[in-house]
């Protein structure tokens, strides 16, 4: 088992690195609209799921890929669900079991529309800290995909999140048709990763409960 630099070429290219588990499974785990797949909770998860048997890859989504810092522009959020596509279809060249689909804030969304689009792609999603809506602006729900999500879905979200109260969690995790579960962090929208109070057991418990939710536990 080790790291493994991934650069495939392609219309949308894919940037990442490979976390290689013997286990047949595998996960494309990538970042929040102001990271990159180099973020320290990315890595730590990446890490506990290799402790199960399950490859990662982690990836730079296509608007990262293009500059080193910055926002994604809503007019490239497509492109962004095609880098998730073509990273999963990496992975499957190297992971033959099920694949996995996860993301942090714009990441998580990202991957959440492109399953609702095609629920074939994955067998379950990760969602840290879904961004439910702008800060201060609860009236503007990202939720409209949310009854087209059939695959099972984990959140693992921070109860003093300002994208997403728990109430309003929970009234969009009504929305979707899939299993799904919360997993709640006493943190806010970094889920405690940000400063140097990490939990060294979060990323233990996010790949516990992806894994029981899609049947592996």
């Amino acid at each position: 088992m080790g790291l493994e630099h991934v650069e495939v070429a392609g219309d949308p290219p894919v940037r990442g690195v490979l976390h290689a588990a013997p286990g047949p499974d595998g996960l494309v785990l990538t970042h929040g609209a102001g990271g990159n797949k180099d973020a320290p909770l990315l890595v730590a998860v990446a890490e506990a799921f290799v402790a199960r048997g399950v490859s990662v890859l982690r990836c730079d989504l296509p608007y990262r890929q293009a500059r080193p810092r910055g926002a994604p522009s809503p007019a490239g959020a497509a492109r962004d669900r095609e880098g998730l596509r073509a990273a999963l279809a990496v992975l499957r060249t190297k992971a033959a079991g099920r694949l996995f689909l996860g993301g942090h804030s714009y990441g998580g969304r990202q991957a959440s529309m492109l399953l609702a689009e095609q629920p074939t792609l994955a067998h379950a999603l990760l969602l840290q800290s879904y961004p439910l809506h702008p800060p201060g602006r609860p009236a503007a729900l990202r939720t409209a995909h949310l009854p087209q999500l059939q695959v099972p879905t984990l959140f693992v979200h921070g109860i003093t999140d300002p994208f997403a109260t728990p109430a309003e969690l929970e009234s969009a995790r009504a929305l979707i048709p899939g299993r799904t579960h919360v997993l709640s962090i006493k943190a806010g929208h970094d889920l405690g990763w940000s400063k140097r109070r990490a939990s060294s057991e979060l990323p233990e418990q996010i790949a516990s409960a992806l894994l029981d939710l899609a049947g592996a536990g």
